[in-house]
């Protein structure tokens, strides 16, 4: 069988006589003078790669555990043929563990003259903002004996935005918001400011919604209704602080809070209040003011995909003080914080006054459902240890909660996936009556 290219030039060079060993630099030049003049000519016959022209175009943004694809176009102005294997580098955390070497690898060939696009795929495995590092190119000769190999930089940004998976629940809770609203044949009795109609009296209402000039031209007992008020204003504050970092599954508390808030932004602007966002520990990490209804959830997206907690201790003073100056007037201030003794007692607890009596309070913690878990385990000495732990764990976790609701505020702890719906609830049982 005939040999061709590369295997016919190694056995060509196989087969040339060693010779005589001379010393000198010329009997050893003279021996392998075949194959350095076909390495000379493998390496003449590769493309440049200083030369070459490199943009990038494709995606700007993506979800958490969405793909984002970058495409990389190479254009090859000499006259040769680009033969090249090109590596497209990002940071570790732009692949999932084990997939960034088929990713960013790709081999490509350029005629003289012309230019080819290349797309590397791109599955982010943390938010925030993910900066493209350096294109390594390596240009083969047809023998591929010798290579030429170079580094461009191409900037690019990929904005890894949070997932926000409880948006599932945003249809049954703008159902519940209708019935509040009284746009369905659903009449809520809630404690609203605005009236609304009057109906008939029915067993459990409140007395004090019966309206007795109008009963007294009746024959039957008539009561008002109240339509809840439009236009509130809520402050969505998260504490970016040590206790932020915490894992609770696979992700940090910050993560559970950032869904969290955002469905509950999402609702309340359906609503037709106004959301604003605070994201502070020992200073502002993020401020977000002033948006409209159409254009809040996408800024809120944007605004936290960059936030990471922060491994310092939150300042409760400065961030009392910075939601204060955020909150003007009578608003809904939503903390989003941890219900640890130590945080709370020696820092939240002697500022909360500062906002309670201008403000209504929800906080809103991170439960970890694997000290649920730890609470029920039984069968060895082990798992009654850890089940004891847990149990003071929770008991401790009930008595902050309950020093929080003497000062007037409302406490939602859930875990990471029910939060989200809990919360929602809460801001609309508060909707409901009457307290925004």
């Amino acid at each position: 069988m005939a040999l061709t290219g590369r295997a016919a030039l190694i056995a060509a060079l196989a087969s040339v006589p060693v010779g005589i060993w001379d010393p000198s630099w010329t009997g050893i030049l003279a021996v392998n003078a075949p194959l350095a003049a076909a390495c000379a000519c493998d390496f003449a016959l590769a493309a440049p790669v200083r030369r070459l022209g490199l943009s990038r175009s494709g995606d700007t943004s993506a979800r958490l555990g969405d793909t984002a694809d970058v495409t990389l176009t190479i254009t090859n102005p000499s006259g040769r043929p680009l033969r090249a294997r090109v590596r497209d580098a990002w940071p570790p955390s732009s692949w999932q563990a084990g997939t960034e070497t088929a990713a960013s690898r790709h081999s490509l060939t350029v005629p003289a003259g012309e230019r080819r696009r290349v797309t590397t795929r791109l599955r982010p495995t943390r938010r925030g903002d993910r900066h493209a590092d350096r294109v390594t190119i390596r240009s083969y000769g047809p023998l591929g004996l010798l290579t030429r190999q170079g580094t461009h930089r191409v900037p690019w940004t990929v904005r890894v935005l949070p997932p926000f998976t409880s948006r599932k629940h945003l249809p049954s809770k703008l159902s519940r918001l209708r019935e509040l609203d009284g746009r369905t044949s659903v009449l809520t009795r809630g404690e609203g400011t605005e009236f609304d109609s009057l109906r008939e009296y029915v067993p459990g209402d409140d007395t004090r919604s019966i309206d007795w000039r109008a009963t007294a031209r009746h024959s039957t007992v008539a009561v008002r209704t109240w339509r809840p008020e439009r236009d509130r204003h809520i402050l969505l504050v998260l504490d970016t602080g040590r206790t932020s970092a915490g894992r609770v599954g696979d992700a940090p508390r910050l993560d559970a809070c950032m869904d969290a808030a955002l469905l509950l932004g999402a609702l309340a602007s359906r609503a037709g209040d106004r959301v604003d966002l605070l994201a502070y520990d020992r200073r502002v990490r993020a401020l977000l003011q002033g948006r409209t209804a159409g254009d809040l959830l996408p800024s809120l997206v944007n605004a936290l995909a960059t936030v990471e907690p922060e491994l310092v201790e939150t300042d409760a003073r400065g961030l009392t003080a910075t939601a204060l100056r955020s909150a003007p007037r009578r608003s809904l201030i939503v903390l989003f914080t941890t219900l640890d003794a130590a945080p709370i007692e020696e820092g939240l607890l002697p500022v909360l006054p500062q906002l309670t009596q201008r403000h209504t309070v929800l906080v809103a913690s991170v439960a970890d459902p694997h000290i649920s878990a730890m609470a029920e385990a039984r069968g060895h000495t082990d798992a009654v240890y850890e089940a004891a732990a847990a149990a003071q764990a929770q008991s401790e976790r009930r008595h902050i909660a309950d020093q929080l609701r003497r000062h007037g505020v409302t406490v939602v702890d859930a875990t990471p996936d029910e939060l989200p719906p809990a919360l929602a609830d809460a801001y609309l049982e508060l909707k409901a009556a009457g307290r925004l």
